[in-house]
């Protein structure tokens, strides 16, 4: 119980350093961080390890005496799911000691001195000093979720097995119920063609939510189809616009596509046309496909009268894409949980619309597999606009992805 003084007393200098700061602390300080099973570090500015707790240092293969006085780097080694050591910019550590902020990592992995590669669930917290303007140091918290990752990807094989098992004969009922409703092929009253109806309904439901748990499982496994290349996101995004229009129009909303601040065929205050801009991305077409659909039949879904809007912008480094309606929005405390898997908002109006809760989740593991984010601003009654930004492509590079992709065609001699 003694390592924390001694850790403390051997590294401090009474120059109001965080060394020195944490000799002022407590016994119960020596308890807790001895005690718990977490690991604790803290580092100074310098990036030296001014402390560890005994789990820290289990979880890491070093013993204390070892990682006190070292730099931290050394100690929590880490590197991505692929053993791809992070980058200072990478690294939860130099982001909170830069930034001033707290830095989460779910997916880090941990080099240990043996070399042996250690999932782990990562939070660096910023220390300040007694004017609370300059960060001292940082203190990361973290945990050995090796048993959890196993556990993960046991029950996404399971699912991925189970949902593509049944998809089977789910699509061959769904096949047959198509049939017996089919006039050219059987002859049923209407009592008969109203309980199919329902059949066929439900049995499309439970389609759509087996393939949403093969998608799902894919995505958080990386086995998610993927083959991307460069997309013009203007010409795309329009052309789909379209394409999804119908299902819109048919509950009587109004949809348009806009591009900055101009909506479909902009022209200038001469009535001349202006050309839009080129808006590359480097994504799979049919991925970007289902994130915007999804996002836009959420729009017709919960909207029951007034437009849809469909939009493009950007700048030199960001493509933005958003997907606007009038509809009946989202309260407040829903909003930070919209994206996780299997959550849906539990109101009175949205009990009676048909869903599987994994439309928005797989909509962020995409978008995150091309390096970009996607949220969310709502208000009760007032509407929603889902925001997608993906990096952008210069059109120079988009050229280029583009022509390697064109097989080059040799003529025979004549």
């Amino acid at each position: 119980m003694d390592w924390f003084k001694k850790v403390i007393k051997g590294n401090s200098g009474g120059d109001g350093s965080l060394a020195s700061r944490l000799q002022a602390e407590r016994l119960k300080s020596d308890i807790i961080l001895s005690a718990i099973e977490t690991g604790v570090v803290v580092v100074d500015e310098n990036q030296i390890v001014q402390l560890i707790n005994p789990a820290g240092a289990r979880i890491a293969g070093w013993t204390m005496a070892e990682a006190v006085g070292l730099d931290y780097r050394s100690i929590i080694h880490l590197t991505d799911e692929k053993e791809v050591d992070y980058t200072d910019p990478q690294n939860p550590f130099k982001q909170a000691m830069v930034s001033g902020k707290t830095i989460v990592d779910n997916n880090a992995v941990l080099s240990t001195k043996t070399n042996q590669h250690t999932p782990i669930s990562l939070s660096v917290s910023p220390v300040f000093d007694a004017n609370n303007k300059r960060v001292t140091g940082v203190v990361g918290v973290f945990s050995d979720v090796s048993q959890q990752r196993r556990e993960e990807r046991q029950r996404a094989e399971f699912i991925s097995t189970a949902s593509h098992e049944m998809r089977t004969p789910v699509a061959a009922i769904e096949g047959y119920l198509a049939l017996a409703m089919n006039n050219k092929v059987a002859n049923i009253d209407l009592k008969a063609r109203d309980y199919l109806e329902k059949a066929h309904s439900s049995t499309q439901h439970l389609g759509k939510l087996f393939q949403d748990l093969l998608t799902s499982a894919r995505a958080e496994d990386g086995r998610l189809s993927n083959h991307p290349t460069a997309i013009e996101m203007g010409s795309y995004l329009q052309q789909l616009t379209e394409d999804l229009r119908f299902g819109a129009e048919k509950k009587g909303l109004l949809v348009e596509f806009v591009v900055g601040s101009e909506k479909t065929n902009p022209t200038s205050a001469a009535g001349v046309k202006v050309i839009p801009p080129l808006y590359y991305i480097r994504a799979d077409n049919e991925r970007i496909r289902e994130v915007v659909t999804n996002l836009f039949d959420n729009a017709v879904k919960y909207s029951d009268k007034g437009m849809i809007s469909v939009g493009i912008t950007g700048n030199d480094k960001i493509v933005q894409i958003y997907i606007k309606d009038t509809g009946q929005g989202i309260a407040p405390a829903d909003i930070p949980h919209l994206f996780q898997k299997f959550y849906r908002v539990d109101s009175t109006s949205t009990r009676t619309i048909g869903g599987t809760g994994l439309g928005l989740f797989i909509c962020r593991k995409i978008v995150e597999l091309y390096g970009g984010r996607i949220w969310v601003e709502s208000a009760k009654d007032k509407g929603s606009t889902f925001y997608i930004n993906v990096p952008r492509l210069s059109s120079q590079i988009a050229s280029q992805i583009l022509s390697k992709e064109v097989p080059t065609i040799i003529f025979p001699e004549t």
